[in-house]
């Protein structure tokens, strides 16, 4: 796992993970608009780095690394987590792990465990491996024609099927297996003092089951409707948007920890 770091002299230290079929420069608007007063740290998750060919792990395996990177780095004391859909999963993990001190934090659409008979969850993963297979199979054309993608110009179908050939087999069963099936402690206690759930406008019956897990884990938790949007489509298509919610729940989490 690659770890990318811009405005490294910064005292807020701002974790960002990327969803599936993306690579880390899923936020390469939002860097310039955060790195000059924030610490950013955004890894290159397995399987989606081009600079490390690798398969995707698990979301535990990916939490536990980076934990310990963290805390090994002396960056043990996160201002904001950040994760997108599959990057949410791994936020939802480490916050349950509590093994860093994170602020704040952001569930962004993330992916919650199936709670679903284990033959259920097989045959949904089946399903969504498949899906992204034909899309790796049949290039930018196909993806156009087989999935909703009327938000996206040709050069972001494009990028799409370029990240979908880079991955392999392994790395796509993986992501939907983990993402859909990751394991959770017995207890779960969380030092976090302030989350915020984001779902997208275009989402929010998808994204149903994830919320009520949510309020169950998390019962603090505050949900926030993000309108005339997709899912994952915060930082690449409005960014500055991004930017001012992140902020806002840097500084709720201030609140939160003055009381």
């Amino acid at each position: 796992m690659t770890i990318h770091e811009f405005g490294k002299d910064n005292d807020k230290v701002i974790v960002l993970l990327h969803p599936s079929v993306v690579m880390w420069d899923y936020f390469e608007y939002v860097i310039p608009l955060l790195e000059k007063k924030c610490h950013l740290i955004i890894p290159a998750l397995p399987g989606y780095d081009p600079d490390n060919k690798s398969d995707f792990t698990s979301v535990e395996e990916i939490s536990a690394e980076l934990e310990e990177w963290l805390n090994l780095n002396g960056l043990s004391n996160v201002t904001c987590l950040y994760g997108c859909s599959m990057g949410g999963s791994i936020v939802v993990r480490m916050l349950a792990n509590n093994k860093v001190n994170v602020q704040s934090a952001v569930i962004d659409g993330g992916i919650t465990p199936y709670q679903l008979p284990w033959i259920v969850t097989r045959l949904i993963a089946v399903r969504d491996f498949l899906m992204i297979c034909i899309g790796k199979i049949g290039g930018a054309k196909l993806l156009e024609k087989a999935f909703c993608m009327d938000e996206l110009s040709e050069d972001d179908v494009q990028y799409a099927a370029n990240v979908l050939k880079m991955m392999s087999a392994k790395t796509i069963w993986r992501t939907f297996e983990s993402c859909d099936n990751y394991s959770m402690p017995k207890y779960i206690h969380t030092d976090c003092k302030y989350i915020e759930y984001w779902v997208a406008e275009k989402e929010i019956k998808d994204r149903k089951w994830d919320v009520e897990y949510i309020k169950k884990i998390f019962p603090h938790t505050v949900f926030r409707k993000i309108k005339d949007t997709g899912h994952g489509g915060l930082a690449p298509f409005r960014p500055e948007k991004f930017v001012r919610g992140i902020n806002s729940v840097i500084w709720k989490s201030t609140i939160s920890q003055d009381r």
